[in-house]
């Protein structure tokens, strides 16, 4: 069974936040200090500032958060491109059914006026 990465829009991402999705920011810090995260977001940095990435640590640190695989949770990136690789990854090579990414990442949900958090 080959799993898909699902997109979802800042304006649909309510129903998600009520169900207590967890939200994960994979962004590094000096990105969370400079346009904050969303309220109640996980953050979980993926690549360091070179592109480089320790997936067997993130990975630990994820399983903390999503503890099986069918559960629903969405990744946020700054422009949804770092997501779309992770979370392609962890959709098809890793089998995680329920794998969303937050569509044009927290430019799009900024730009939208949503909320954010420092």
């Amino acid at each position: 069974m080959n799993n898909t990465l699902k997109n979802v829009l800042p304006k649909d991402i309510e129903p998600f936040i009520n169900k207590n999705t967890p939200i994960i920011d994979i962004r590094r810090e000096d990105e969370f200090k400079a346009t904050g995260i969303i309220k109640g977001a996980y953050k979980l940095t993926f690549f360091n500032e070179y592109g480089q990435h320790d997936l067997d640590t993130w990975l630990k640190e994820f399983k903390k958060i999503v503890k099986n695989k069918s559960e629903n949770f969405i990744l946020v990136c700054a422009h949804a491109n770092r997501t779309r690789v992770v979370g392609d990854f962890l959709a098809n090579k890793l089998s995680y059914e329920n794998a969303y990414h937050l569509e044009g990442g927290m430019a799009l949900w900024i730009e939208q006026g949503k909320e954010v958090v420092f």
